[in-house]
């Protein structure tokens, strides 16, 4: 599921820029007035088609532009890069407007809408602000020195007001980027839990089913010559370890693993005997919620499986309860060559439990050995 909603996010990032030239097309809209005039034009023809030609490259160069910034939206390394390729469209389309003025006559300001949008949205903020006071700035002034043109008391009006409004879009544009980009990281970032409660739940599984395979292998080798009958149980348990180990790895894989409290303390009776320590249980299954067996299940395992790799206790007690369970031995304990309160594995069923909304201490029990305590309040 996480991988499909990440590959959601991608191709709407990739809808989006493809469907980002549309806006720039929108303001092409405004170009019907001086090519309207163009085509009025009484003088010689050239200047008409010089007109129409450098007017069509305008547009072409705008909206290329458009397609640029908004397809480089997300390459936060290149910004320097993006800004001197946004001076250069500007310079260019600057450029593309001095062929139509002598068709176009004064109509050729409303160019000056494009290059103050143009600004806005391509250029860094001060910078793209400057630049619309400038063109602003023009539409005032040159209608009033150049003969033959008519002053527009509303031009510059007209330019701010279209620089605004693409600021504003340009800030949406920003918003759903950043939008979507935590949406991929969000995506990402399950994809990175699921896996590590994937490791988690392969390396329980291994952990423990090698741990209990590997002491009755060792029992079974003492066993063949004095008690081959038992031995031979022996063997079979292990066959069977093997075969549950590898249907729990293959569901796990599957997603589908759930653990039984009462199937693991099957196991950890099993586990224990092979290793020589006696088990005593507190408590039953019954007493536990049915929400929380699985986790107590974990625990369980864990813990047990602890307790036979390197305790070198003579009695494990298990003490269930509706809140907490609780596994103890009376082996070396800690700080003492025995087994590490913060391996992997126990790192990662403290991580379970403060899931759950629990805490996990570990600590030495009373009769010297270790102590691992789960607790879930209601």
């Amino acid at each position: 599921m996480t991988d499909i909603v990440a590959t959601l996010t991608g191709r709407e990032v990739e809808q989006r820029q493809r469907r980002g030239w549309l806006f720039g097309a929108i303001w092409l809209a405004f170009l019907v007035y001086p090519l309207g005039r163009i085509l009025q034009y009484p003088g010689p023809w050239s200047w008409t088609v010089a007109g129409c030609v450098s007017l069509a490259l305008f547009a072409v160069a705008f909206l290329v532009g458009f397609r640029e910034f908004r397809r480089r939206l997300h390459d936060d390394d290149r910004r320097p890069e993006q800004t001197r390729r946004a001076w250069a469209t500007l310079v260019l389309l600057t450029a593309l407007l001095v062929p139509v003025v002598p068709a176009a006559g004064d109509s050729v300001l409303t160019g000056s809408v494009y290059l103050a949008v143009f600004g806005i949205i391509t250029l860094p903020g001060r910078t793209g602000v400057a630049v619309v006071a400038v063109v602003a700035a023009a539409v005032e002034i040159l209608p009033r020195v150049v003969d033959g043109w008519t002053p527009d008391n509303s031009a510059a009006i007209t330019v701010v007001a279209a620089a605004m409004a693409a600021w504003g879009v340009k800030t949406l544009i920003q918003r759903n980027a950043q939008l979507l980009e935590v949406r991929r990281r969000l995506a990402d970032l399950a994809v990175v839990e699921e896996r590590e409660r994937l490791a988690r739940d392969v390396h329980d599984i291994l952990g423990h089913s090698l741990t209990v395979v590997t002491v009755k292998a060792e029992l079974a080798g003492r066993l063949i010559e004095h008690d081959p009958r038992r031995a031979s149980a022996e063997i079979a348990d292990i066959e069977a370890l093997a075969r549950q180990a590898l249907a729990d790895v293959r569901s796990t894989v599957g997603g589908f693993r759930h653990l039984r409290l009462d199937e693991e303390l099957l196991g950890a009776r099993s586990a224990l005997d092979a290793a020589a320590i006696e088990l005593r249980r507190h408590g039953n299954v019954d007493d536990v919620p049915e929400d929380r067996r699985e986790l107590f299940a974990r625990v369980l395992r864990e813990a047990v499986t602890n307790v036979v790799r390197h305790s070198g206790a003579s009695t494990c007690t298990v003490d269930l309860g509706r809140e907490r369970i609780t596994v103890e031995d009376d082996g070396v304990g800690p700080g003492a060559g025995g087994q590490g309160a913060t391996g992997s594995g126990l790192s990662g069923l403290a991580d379970l439990v403060r899931d759950a909304g629990g805490t996990l201490t570990i600590a030495r029990g009373t009769r010297g050995g270790f102590r691992v305590t789960a607790e879930v309040r209601a």
